[in-house]
């Protein structure tokens, strides 16, 4: 980077006019900084944008996946995912702010950000009181959707030791079309069964895409 003039260097230039003069390869080399690497920080920057596809899909990657790009070890790639949750938890609303799940949308608000961009499928269940407001947020699994795997004892295990009222299934499509297999399509229909013989309401099931959702409500399929 000595070749830059010190005004085009990203870490000088986010100093001097703010981080959003500055372009997605310039912030993502900030990020993996200059130590330890032969190639210049900006190209590789560069070549872990084109490798992922953009910066959106970048936050799909996994330290795998990074670390196929030339110049990223381990360091790197835990530097670039660190940022990435960290990017995560800032669209996500404060402990403290207790959301009611009143609708699919609400839901969607409340879960995108932090499971709509995965790269490896979760499912898991929001778990809400009386009034329909947010008491916890609880994975069942992780990885390809098994549904002989998805046993209804550990979806509903946390919702009767939590004494929750109701609960809203979801999980990710890291595919990112939302549109449910034959296996959600079952999956939702024996949990809901399961959920009416323990008294617990199954409100919705939200599936998560790329900036999409299928909602089983909305669908009338729930």
């Amino acid at each position: 980077m000595r070749e830059l003039a010190a005004h085009d260097r990203p870490r000088e230039k986010l100093l001097h006019a703010g981080a959003g003069a500055l372009g997605d390869n310039e912030l993502l080399a900030i990020v993996l900084g200059s130590a330890g690497s032969r190639a210049g920080v900006l190209t590789v920057a560069n070549a872990v944008l084109q490798e992922s596809g953009g910066l959106h899909d970048l936050a799909r990657a996994s330290a795998a996946d990074l670390r196929r790009v030339h110049g990223i070890g381990e360091a790197r790639a835990a530097q670039v995912l660190a940022a990435i949750e960290l990017g995560r938890r800032t669209l996500l609303r404060g402990a403290a702010a207790r959301v009611q799940i009143l609708r699919a949308q609400d839901a969607v608000i409340y879960l995108m950000p932090q499971f709509g961009s995965r790269g490896v499928e979760h499912f898991g269940v929001l778990l809400l009181d009386t009034r329909h407001r947010v008491m916890r947020t609880v994975v069942v699994s992780m990885g390809t959707l098994d549904t002989s795997l998805v046993h209804p004892r550990e979806v509903f295990r946390e919702a009767v030791a939590g004494s929750a009222a109701a609960l809203v299934l979801f999980h990710n499509h890291p595919s990112g079309d939302p549109t449910p297999s034959a296996e959600d399509v079952e999956l939702t229909g024996r949990l809901a069964m399961a959920g009416r013989l323990v008294g617990i309401d199954v409100m919705d099931h939200v599936i998560l895409g790329d900036g999409r959702y299928y909602s089983f409500k909305e669908a009338g399929r729930l």
